[in-house]
């Protein structure tokens, strides 16, 4: 009788430490990495002040959309952007991380349309994803077809896909909803409201 209380409380401790850890080990990891972002970025400055590299990264990227956004930084910019489109590799690089950053952020978002894609027609398999682009004629490419990015879900990447429109189906959802359902793997409710939207 002793052994099965025993067993009992053990289960019952080891229910509430596994839920304890579900609940902390989000925060935990967040709270690490921006602890050792803090740090990495502290030791690049002479001056031993903590916070202070993070605030000086964010004052500078700051300053620098600012400036840029003026009409005496543009053509400075413009020539800059010409001497590494000259050069093969960098230029390469440059263009694909630029294209990337505004895919996500400022004005010409690209990951604004969800849509679903209906991947295979026996099975009625469907994917989530985002148009990226409309007209495909100079690559060549039939009116029929429109290409679609689908994000992996737990990672920053995916797959470009090109199929006919018909295979498309648009989603009257969030952008920002759907990508966040995708990337979580489904588990996020994205028609559950906060707190401040009730």
């Amino acid at each position: 009788m002793r052994k099965l209380v025993i067993k009992y409380y053990i289960s019952v401790f080891l229910k509430y430490f596994i839920q304890g850890l579900l609940y902390m080990a989000p925060a935990a990891v967040t709270i690490w990495v921006v602890y050792k972002v803090f740090v990495s970025i502290d030791t690049l400055l002479p001056f031993k002040i903590p916070g202070l590299g993070i605030i000086v990264i964010v004052t500078v990227i700051s300053v620098l959309g600012y400036v840029g956004s003026t009409f005496i930084a543009n053509p400075i910019f413009a020539l800059i952007e010409g001497i590494i489109e000259k050069a093969p590799v960098i230029n390469t690089i440059y263009t694909s991380v630029k294209d990337i950053v505004k895919a996500f952020v400022g004005k010409n978002k690209k990951f604004n349309e969800p849509v679903l894609v209906k991947i295979n027609m026996e099975s009625e398999l469907q994917k989530l994803g985002f148009i990226t682009q409309h007209d495909l004629k100079t690559l060549g490419i039939g009116e029929e077809m429109i290409a679609v990015y689908l994000p992996h879900s737990y990672a920053f990447s995916g797959n470009l896909f090109i199929t006919p429109k018909k295979n498309i189906t648009p989603i009257e959802a969030s952008a920002a909803d759907v990508m966040r359902f995708i990337v979580s793997g489904g588990v996020i409710n994205i028609g559950e409201k906060t707190e401040n939207e009730k």
